[in-house]
């Protein structure tokens, strides 16, 4: 698998500009529908939002210099307790990761990533640029997942496609 610098930033800039996006959407709704269980692996828009950012702030510290949360795998559609939390932690995490894809060089991408899974109370050890494709790709996902709960909930969710992503930043 190679991977380069260049698809690590264009995808750090991509998660920055809908995380942006994201976060405009959701101000449209009040905590209740925020909290409203939506039939979704995670619930609600909350907690699929908080999962989403414990799987990168994890990610993070596996990769960069980024402290690990000290939360338990179970509080991950907890960790934080509204929507301002969650906008103050999201800009932070975003930062850090495009911060990090801005420096990183192609030996970076190259060698093995371990860390321990608490979810599944095992070890692992696997190429990191599939360590850093799965984090894009977890993303990918989940945010895929808060876009239809927000077209549910009414509000007119945002573009999606990486094609159409700006240029220029900002990217938070």
């Amino acid at each position: 698998m190679i991977l380069t610098p260049e698809y690590v930033l264009g995808m750090a800039r991509y998660n920055g500009w809908q995380n942006s996006q994201l976060k405009a959407c959701m101000a449209e709704l009040d905590d209740k529908a925020l909290r409203k269980n939506r039939k979704a692996f995670f619930g609600s828009i909350l907690g699929t939002a908080n999962h989403l950012l414990l799987g990168d702030q994890l990610w993070l510290s596996r990769l960069a210099d980024f402290a690990a949360p000290q939360v338990g795998a179970d509080a991950g559609v907890s960790l934080c307790e509204d929507a301002a939390a969650w906008e103050i932690e999201r800009f932070r995490t975003d930062s850090a990761l495009l911060a990090w894809a801005e420096k990183i060089g192609a030996i970076d991408l190259a060698g093995q990533t371990s860390w321990h899974s608490a979810i599944v109370g095992q070890d692992f050890t696997r190429p990191t640029a599939q360590c850093v494709m799965h984090m894009f790709n977890h993303q990918t996902h989940h945010r895929g997942q808060i876009h239809a709960m927000l077209t549910a909930a009414g509000v007119k969710a945002p573009v999606s496609d990486y094609i159409f992503m700006p240029q220029e930043g900002p990217w938070l």
